[in-house]
C-alpha cells in the first residue's frame, strides 16, 4: 500500500489546502472545495491540516493525503508541524496516507525529538512519514531515522523573495538523500516547477499560489500602477 501511494503521487502536483482562523477561507467546507477543485485540475494529492479536514477531504476526493497537525510552538515562535505521536495518530486514523512532521530541533510540547517521532510513527502507525526539513543535515538525519520522504518545506534562508523557492536546497537534497524528495515552499511559477522536476524531485507541493486568493490578488496588484503607488 505504501508503495502504491508513492507511485500515485510521483511526477505530480500536490495542493496544500490549509487556512488560519483569521483567513476568510477558514473552515473545512472551504478546504474541501479547494481540494475538489484541485482534483478537477489534475492534482495527484492533497496536503491538509487536522483530523477533520483530512477525513472530509479524503471522503470527497479519494486522493492520497499528506496529513499534518499544526500546533503552536512551545517557545512561542510560530507553529510546529505534527509535533507529537498523539497528533500523528489522530491524523492517521482520519485517513492520511502520509504524515508530515517537523524535522527540525525546535521544541515540541512533550519534548520528543524528531528522530524518535519519525521512528515511532513508522513502527506504531504504519504510514509513510514525510520529513519537513530546514536544511540538508535534517534531511539526512530524517532518512537515517526511517523517513520515507524528505521535503524542502521549511528551507527559507534570509533574502529569499516571497515568490521564490529555495532551488539550491532542493537540488542539494536531490543529490544527497536516496529517499524521494518533495519540493515545497513558495512555488508560484510553472518554470520553477519544471526546474524542480528536472532536478529529480518526486512531486511538488503548491500552496498559497492556489489556495490563498488574497495573496494571488496581491501579486497582481503589485504589478499594477495603483499597487506601485502604495
Amino acid at each position: 500500500m505504501n508503495k502504491a501511494v508513492l507511485d500515485a503521487i510521483r511526477g505530480g502536483i500536490i495542493i496544500s489546502c490549509q487556512a488560519l482562523q483569521e483567513d476568510s477561507t477558514y473552515g473545512t467546507p472551504f478546504m474541501v472545495a479547494f481540494a475538489s477543485a484541485a482534483q478537477r485540475g489534475g492534482a495527484v494529492g492533497i496536503r491538509c491540516n487536522g483530523s477533520e479536514d483530512v477525513a472530509a477531504i479524503k471522503k470527497a476526493t479519494g486522493l492520497p493525503i499528506i496529513g499534518i497537525w499544526k500546533r503552536p510552538c512551545p517557545d512561542g515562535l510560530g507553529h510546529i508541524i505534527t509535533p507529537t505521536m498523539e497528533d500523528a495518530r489522530a491524523v492517521a486514523e482520519a485517513g492520511a496516507d502520509i504524515i508530515a512532521v517537523d524535522a527540525t530541533d525546535r521544541p515540541r510540547p512533550d519534548d520528543l525529538d524528531a528522530v524518535t517521532l519519525i521512528r515511532g510513527i513508522r513502527s506504531e502507525l504504519g504510514v509513510l512519514v514525510m520529513a519537513d526539513c530546514h536544511d540538508l543535515a535534517e534531511a539526512v538525519r530524517a532518512e537515517e531515522a526511517g523517513a520515507d520522504i524528505a521535503a524542502t518545506t521549511l528551507g527559507f534562508p534570509p533574502g529569499l523573495g516571497p515568490y521564490e523557492p529555495n532551488l539550491p536546497f532542493m537540488r542539494q537534497m536531490c543529490n544527497k538523500v536516496r529517499i524521494p524528495v518533495i519540493a515545497e515552499g513558495q512555488y508560484w511559477d510553472t518554470e520553477n516547477v519544471r526546474r524542480a522536476f528536472d532536478a529529480g524531485v518526486w512531486a511538488v507541493v503548491i500552496g498559497s499560489a492556489v489556495t490563498r486568493p488574497w495573496m494571488i490578488t496581491q501579486r497582481f496588484v503589485e504589478a499594477s500602477p495603483a499597487g506601485r503607488r502604495r
